[in-house]
This record gives C-alpha cells, sequence and structure tokens, in this order.
C-alpha cells in the first residue's frame, strides 16, 4: 500500500475509517462526572470526529448523542434539558437519555409517531467520577476496560484532562518516545536500560495498550496511573489522565534537594467555552508560543518552557495538526513508535477486513496487570526478570483495600 494510504487508515479516526471503526470497539472515557449537573446545561462534546451533546438528566442518568435533532437538526445543544429528557426548542420533540422520542407536542395525537423516532444516542456508563461512552455497533457492549486507576474508588482517583491541538498519535507517541525524556525535561540522555552503579542496571519501562492508553515510566512501580489519548477529530486530542492520589510523585529531586528547572506538574487553563473545542485548554498553546522564556532556555532549564506536560505539548502541537510521516527520519530509539505504527495498523486492517475483534475488547482484565517506571537492578537479571520481581514487590490498593 501507499505511504500516503497507511498514513490515512493510521491517523484518521472519522466514521467509516480503518482507524476510526475499530476504536468505536472500546469504550472511550469522555467527560467527568462533575461536568455535568442533572438538568444542567448540554455539553458539547466531539469524539472521533462526530459532534455530540452530553447531559445528566433528573434521574441522574446520562445521556450522549448526535446533537442534531432527527426532526429539522436543529442542534440540540440549544434545547432544555429538564423533566428526564432534552427538549429541542424549535418544535419541543423530546429525547431520553437513550435518544427515545417522548414527546411530540407539535403533532396532533393521530399524527403523533414518536415512537418510530430516535435520535442517535450511545451507550453511556459511568464509574468513579468518569462518563465512558460506546460508540460501536455492538447489540451487547463489551465491559468496561478494568484499568488499574480507573478502579480506583473515587476519593482516591485523581482525573486532569487537557485537550491538545494536534493528531491523536502524535500525542500518544510522546509518551511511548522514552529517549526525548532526557532532552525535553532534564538535559541528559538515556534509552529503555544501562549501566547504573557497578554491577547494576537502570530500567525503564513504559507500555502502549489499545486503543490509546499508555504509561509512562517515571517513578516507582507503586504509581498506579495511566493515560489515554482520545481522538476529539483528526486535529485534536483530549489527553485524560487516571491516577491514585496515593502514588509517590514521578518527579524527583536533585541531590542538593531542588527540583530540576522546568519541572513543573500541574496544569494552568484556559476559561472553558461553550465551543466544540472549548473544553480543558492551556494557557501555554501556539498562539503565545507556549510561554517559551529564551532567557531560561540559555541559563535554567533546556527548553524554557515551564512545566511537564507543557513542553510535551510544545513539541507535539508544534508538528502541525498532523504530521507528516514522508518528512521523518526514524531511527533506533524509534523503534517503539514504528512498532505500534505497525500494530495499530494490522489491527485496524484486521477488522475493516475480517471483523477480527481488536486486542483488549473482550479482555478487560487484561489491562489490570500493568505498570510502568524506573529501577535499578543486578546487571545480571534479564529484563523480564527484573520487571517480574518489580511487578510482584509493587503496591496493590486495590488489593489492599479488598482485604
Amino acid at each position: 500500500m501507499s505511504k500516503q494510504k497507511d498514513r490515512d487508515d493510521l491517523l484518521l479516526v472519522g466514521t467509516g475509517t480503518p482507524m476510526g471503526e475499530m476504536m468505536r470497539q472500546y469504550w472511550i472515557p469522555a467527560v467527568m462526572s462533575s461536568e455535568l449537573q442533572r438538568d444542567g446545561a448540554p455539553l458539547r462534546l466531539m469524539l472521533l470526529g462526530e459532534k455530540l451533546i452530553a447531559f445528566r438528566d433528573s434521574s441522574g442518568r446520562v445521556g450522549v448523542m448526535d446533537h442534531r435533532c432527527p426532526h429539522r437538526c436543529a442542534s440540540l445543544f440549544l434545547g432544555r434539558n429538564e423533566e428526564n429528557g432534552i427538549r429541542c426548542v424549535y418544535h419541543g420533540w423530546k429525547y431520553d437519555a437513550e435518544g427515545n422520542c417522548v414527546d411530540m407536542p407539535n403533532a396532533p395525537p393521530h399524527q403523533d409517531f414518536k415512537d418510530k423516532v430516535k435520535a442517535k444516542a450511545y451507550k453511556v456508563e459511568e464509574r468513579n467520577g468518569l462518563v465512558w461512552v460506546y460508540m460501536g455497533a455492538r447489540k451487547e457492549t463489551p465491559p468496561l476496560p478494568a484499568i488499574e486507576a480507573a478502579l480506583m474508588p473515587e476519593g482516591e482517583l485523581q482525573i486532569n484532562l487537557v485537550q491538545r491541538e494536534c493528531n491523536w498519535l502524535q500525542a500518544l507517541e510522546g509518551d511511548i518516545d522514552t529517549s526525548h525524556f532526557g532532552f525535553l525535561h532534564t538535559g541528559t540522555m538515556y534509552c529503555a536500560y544501562r549501566p547504573a552503579e557497578p554491577g547494576q542496571t537502570y530500567w525503564r519501562f513504559a507500555n502502549f495498550l489499545f486503543p490509546f492508553w499508555t504509561q509512562t515510566p517515571q517513578g516507582p512501580f507503586d504509581r498506579v496511573n495511566t493515560r489515554a489519548w482520545v481522538p476529539m477529530d483528526d486535529t485534536h486530542t483530549m489527553f485524560v489522565s487516571l491516577s491514585w492520589r496515593g502514588s509517590p510523585t514521578s518527579m524527583r529531586p536533585l541531590r542538593n534537594g531542588q527540583m530540576v528547572p522546568g519541572s513543573r506538574l500541574g496544569f494552568d487553563y484556559l476559561p472553558n467555552t461553550t465551543d466544540w473545542h472549548g473544553r480543558w485548554r492551556l494557557t501555554q498553546n501556539p498562539s503565545n508560543d507556549w510561554m517559551i522564556d529564551r532567557v531560561s532556555q540559555k541559563n535554567e532549564s533546556f527548553t524554557g518552557i515551564a512545566s511537564i506536560h507543557g513542553q510535551d505539548q510544545a513539541v507535539t502541537e508544534s508538528m502541525g495538526p498532523i504530521t507528516d510521516h514522508e518528512f521523518e527520519n526514524l531511527g533506533p530509539s524509534d523503534i517503539m513508535i514504528a512498532r505500534t505504527r505497525r500494530r495499530l495498523l494490522r489491527a485496524a486492517r484486521s477488522f475493516a477486513k475480517d471483523g477480527k475483534v481488536p486486542p483488549g475488547v473482550d479482555e478487560p482484565g487484561i489491562y489490570t496487570q500493568v505498570r510502568s517506571g524506573d529501577f535499578v537492578t543486578d546487571a545480571k537479571i534479564a529484563w523480564r526478570d527484573a520487571y517480574d520481581m518489580q511487578m510482584r514487590a509493587a503496591v496493590r490498593p486495590l488489593q489492599q483495600a479488598a482485604e
């Protein structure tokens, strides 16, 4: 196949595309529960290139559906969220959280056909402060993925959302490109493993999980943290970070006790707006060159950009809305990038051609027993044994809570 065909199949997520149809087989983390209030204003929501609305009805149920009223296509974003349904302000047709038309007030009783009208609504599940959406065509939805962080009780789960102005894959690849960490964030170079003290090896383990989940290797294996790179459309991505509040910090101080310049954690947001791309935008953005400080770049930090996420945001957004893969020159440190692209392409095309269920869809537990992190071991220990040792020793908050 042509490189352009590979690129399109890999990056584009709209209805009918190989990657978009594959992603629709998975539950997608879409909205924080706190963003939707009972009988509150509907929320514009962009997922996989589809313009949707999300709302919480009078009973607390969440509805996610096409924003267009099936009657005359007026936007239900303008609708009245009242009495367990969303009512279109154009002619008053009303829909419940499952998309069923429950009222057709401008039609006389003998011409009422509301039982034959249904808005395009998606299955929704809510768990521990996060709303998940299933956009596939299955009659019976698969189980929610048993991602360890997402199973934490709501009070112990930290959820962060950040929008990024670029394609989902180039955003995700920043997490699985481990060799960038030293330059972009701290100014030293490393790879997946390297010699440490005499007779010891320093390891960094990271994970990619279908279809858009990553686990980054900063910190000990006691951290419980998984991140999603959810495609809003082909050129906008919503970063969804799920982490256990009891996790140790991912950034360690220098030997003098000070933090590395530019290693600030946390997010500074612009006020949310109601447009399709108005949620969870950072103050550091392309319009202000991500607030790069050239004096700091010369004297303190390698980039001059404050905050770890701001640095990642800057480099991936600077590539443009969609990276031109033909312009790239991948090197030895990009093996994980190349392998992940090939694996995603194979899975998307297998689903498109033969209907083969993508990895993990029907195996929710496959996500649970996976961790990432860095550590030092005896140099004689093989990589897989080193990983297994860390996994056995890692803190298991869910297991402890059950006991």
